[in-house]
């Protein structure tokens, strides 16, 4: 029996079965919610007819009311809106289940990019050798973020995680219970989360997906290939909340400790189960004793302890090795498989679970480095000149790496620079209680020169750590300070102070690269296209001064944010580019819908792995770019560039985000703990404007600007001067280049112009929206050219189907919202507003933002 085609498993164990259970849903009765189940497809069908015809969301939903409401009451019609958006609320939640559901028979578990086709392959090219010395020295770090794109709250979480297993039993009786639970399950927050919150929500992934899935990937590894001789742990996983400080006031030094202990607890709870266990199965006389004693202490560590553990990481492993050992001598190796795997996994996990990142921005460290400098100033301390400040970069370098000192945080009265030294002194006081893999980075966002750095170095030296077991990691964002990194780095490899502190650390510098902010500052071929020189660059100048570099990259969800086909990207690099480790950032929907169950994380976590083995092993020499290449990429980004420079520098682009976009909507939901921008400012600072919000605004009105702006401009210039047949050969011939304009058609199938098209009246942003829509329909038209598609995404149809199904289950929502926001702008033009009926309406555009978030999966 052959297996069909992916479209055709995505319409039989997806959209049927999405079919079948939404018609149980809407017939399910709920409080006060009377007939909506019934109205709802009906209102669905009147949009979508609606926008064909070009009319505007008022005209729609005033029609729909007048027909199906038989009431002109303003009460009565803002009634239906919140009842509409609990529904597809809820819609999008079973969806996000049935997806989940399905995802092992849409998905191809064991087919191209899984652990098997990597070993099979390797077989087939006689390169078995190869991949295991390649598995000796490559890593994946997957560093969970607690950026805020994620709307559900925990209790939703876990009935997505119960609907899909019921689904996945096709237990009726228990999906229509949990349906109901679905509809009196309160989906908005009360409260802001705090970052200790945000940890906790987000351990809950580490626990029973990250724990699971790692462990049996590296136990297939160790069995199928290597012959149990891998000591290096492949999967790694890093922790943002609770560490990244950047920009959130609510991260303190408490909470920093207080994250740390509990992923310290989460991983000992883990193992105390599989001890729990193995302790029914090792029931030998010599072995019984043993495991008994471990199951105890890992016990009192979790349950009793106040911060105390009663059992180190060496005690654990020895006893459980010579557990391992009586076994098979005396024992004929009864269970050692499952002892192996636990073994396996604290190799991976060690006491820490994951490693917890400090995160600052280098405006604050400055503003902390003056503070400091002011304290031995007034103090009579002569560990800095006087004059420092107006030193040149070169010898406030010098000075810099040379200092030695033992700072109290209490003797500063400024709260930030008190925190900050406290941040460094937490790092210790971790590491002494989770080992130096509980914290052992500090990231340094915005970094704009080597001063940046090693004020930073200098910070940790003051702080009595002369030698510190901490690397720092520099985040280079902004298109002109990617351009300068290799410089930058330069400048801190040939200081002797700083390249023995790499010495120390095995001559490896994490250096990391941020997509959100780079298209935010440049748009999306120059965002993109500067990363890739900058990896190049320095891949050379470390690898001039025998620096193994690692690239941590700043991702986000959409492709605008780095997201999309992210491994594809790391197969297409080539061999100028480092590559011993992939390391990227998830974050809100993208952790639960990448990563929020078993089969999705083991596929996802495979398919990075795979890239690595593409990129080194496989493909070494395929994926190199040409000069006539790159040359034709300077002359796509610089058009790009140029193209979306000049629309972000246009006067009416802050005005059109803060009034027709749900910009300012994002400071004012319960979603995260950290503000949506760095300042405090009230007036919009574009600097200040943080990624989300930015690409989130533009993503619920359906523009996704950020994910094409300026890439149909630069390939029209290649048409109109006759040189179509370059972009064309460097899109057939290169994957970094046909994956770039592959996820920005996925930036254009999510757009829907036809909800904002009134826009193109409007006496004062006309114009601009105009503009977008030239550009959206150039780059449509441009990228399916070159692709020789005649629809987008066509390549992958059933990526598209789940698309067409999410924009039609929240086409409602975005009417309701484009409505709200129109009945504001009208009514805060009226000669007296009506504060109290605005807010009902500032309600119903954040409630319907939560919706449309949810169910885009990476729009943010």
């Amino acid at each position: 029996m052959y297996t069909l085609p992916k479209i055709e498993r995505f319409n039989q164990n997806v959209l049927s079965k999405y079919n079948i259970y939404n018609s149980v849903f809407i017939t399910l009765p709920f409080d006060s919610i009377d007939n909506t189940g019934a109205l709802l497809p009906l209102f669905t069908d009147v949009c979508e007819t609606g926008f064909k015809k070009m009319e505007t969301p008022k005209e729609i939903f005033e029609f729909f009311s007048k027909k199906y409401l038989h009431t002109d009451v303003e009460a009565d019609k803002i009634d239906l809106m919140f009842r509409f958006i609990q529904y597809i609320e809820r819609q999008i939640v079973l969806f996000d289940a049935v997806e989940d559901a399905a995802f092992p028979i849409v998905n191809n578990m064991e087919g191209r990019g899984s652990l098997r086709d990597i070993k099979e392959k390797a077989d087939a090219k006689g390169k078995n050798d190869e991949l295991i010395e390649f598995l000796e020295n490559f890593n994946v770090r997957t560093v969970l973020t607690a950026h805020p794109t994620q709307f559900y709250p925990g209790a939703v979480l876990g009935i997505i995680n119960d609907l899909t297993q019921a689904i996945r039993d096709n237990n009726l009786l228990q999906i229509k219970q949990l349906l109901a639970q679905l509809g009196k399950t309160p989906f908005i927050k009360n409260e802001k989360p705090n970052p200790f919150d945000e940890a906790v929500s987000l351990i809950w992934y580490l626990e029973n997906v990250f724990y699971d899935t790692a462990g049996d990937m590296m136990h297939y590894l160790e069995t199928n290939i290597s012959d149990g001789n891998i000591k290096n742990p492949i999967i790694q996983l890093g922790f943002w909340p609770g560490g990244d400080r950047d920009g959130n006031p609510f991260v303190t030094t408490d909470i920093t400790l207080k994250v740390a202990e509990r992923l310290r607890t989460s991983i000992l709870k883990c193992y105390y189960f599989e001890m729990r266990n193995l302790k029914r199965k090792l029931t030998f006389s010599g072995v019984d004793v043993l495991v008994a004693e471990l199951e105890n202490k890992l016990y009192r560590s979790v349950f009793y302890s106040r911060g105390e553990i009663y059992i180190t990481l060496e005690e654990f492993k020895s006893q459980l090795n010579k557990i391992k050992t009586i076994i098979v001598e005396q024992h004929q190796s009864l269970y050692v498989d499952e002892l192996e795997a636990l073994l396996i996994k604290i190799n991976l996990f060690g006491f820490h679970f994951a490693t917890l990142d400090i995160r600052q921005n280098s405006k604050i460290h400055d503003a902390v480095f003056k503070d400091v400098f002011d304290y031995y100033l007034e103090n009579g301390k002569d560990v800095f000149p006087k004059n420092y400040y107006e030193l040149s970069e070169t010898e406030k370098c010098e000075i810099l790496t040379n200092v030695k000192g033992d700072l109290i945080p209490s003797d500063f009265e400024n709260e930030m620079t008190k925190s900050t030294i406290e941040s460094i002194q937490a790092i210790k006081q971790i590491q002494q209680s989770n080992g130096e893999l509980g914290a052992n980075r500090y990231i340094i966002s915005n970094n704009e020169n080597a001063v940046n750095v090693l004020e930073t170095f200098a910070l940790i030296r003051l702080s009595d750590w002369e030698h510190p077991s901490v690397d720092i990691v520099p985040l280079f964002e902004s298109v002109d300070d990617l351009q300068n990194a290799h410089n930058v780095m330069e400048q801190l490899y040939t200081n002797p102070v700083y390249a023995a502190h790499l010495a120390d650390r095995g001559m490896k510098q994490t250096i990391m690269l941020g997509f959100s902010d780079g298209t935010k500052d440049g748009g999306y071929l120059m965002a993109n296209w500067s990363i890739y020189q900058a990896k190049e660059e320095l891949t050379a100048i470390s690898r001039k001064y025998g620096v193994k570099v690692i690239f941590f990259d700043g991702r986000g969800g959409p492709p605008a944010r780095g997201g999309g086909k992210t491994h594809k990207f790391y197969a297409s690099l080539g061999p100028n580019i480092e590559n011993k480790e992939i390391q990227v950032t998830v974050q809100g929907q993208t952790i639960s819908s990448n990563f929020g169950t078993l089969d999705s994380c083991r596929h996802n976590l495979e398919n990075l792995l795979s890239a690595g083995v593409t990129n080194q092993v496989f493909n070494k020499e395929l994926n190199r770019l040409s000069a006539d290449d790159k040359s034709v990429m300077n002359q796509l980004s610089d058009i790009g560039y140029k193209k979306y420079l000049s629309f972000k520098n246009h006067d009416k682009f802050i005005p059109y985000l803060e009034k027709m976009s749900t910009l300012k909507y994002y400071a004012k939901t319960n979603i995260g703990s950290r503000p949506s921008k760095r300042s405090k400012s009230e007036k919009l600072d574009f600097k200040d404007l943080r990624a989300i919000p930015f690409v989130g605004s533009w993503s619920q009105l359906k523009q996704n600007v950020p994910g094409f702006y300026g890439v149909g401009t630069a390939l029209k210039y290649f048409e109109e001067s006759n040189q179509w047949d370059k972009v064309q050969d460097l899109y057939d011939g290169s994957m970094f280049f046909k994956t770039l304009l592959e996820n920005s058609m996925m930036s254009l199938a999510k757009s829907f112009f036809p909800l904002t098209a009134y826009m193109r009246n409007d006496p004062e942003f006309g114009e601009f929206w105009q503009n977008i829509y030239d550009e959206f329909l150039e780059t449509k038209r441009l990228l399916l050219k070159i692709a020789g598609h005649k629809e987008l995404m066509e390549n992958y149809p059933d990526g598209m189907a789940s698309i067409q199904i999410r924009e039609r289950i929240v086409l409602p929502l975005l009417t309701i919202q484009q409505y709200a926001l129109l009945r504001i702008n009208e009514l805060n033009k009226e000669s007296v507003p009506d504060d109290k009926l605005i807010k009902v309406y500032e309600k119903i555009v954040m409630r319907s933002l939560f919706g449309n978030t949810n169910a885009s999966r990476n729009s943010a």
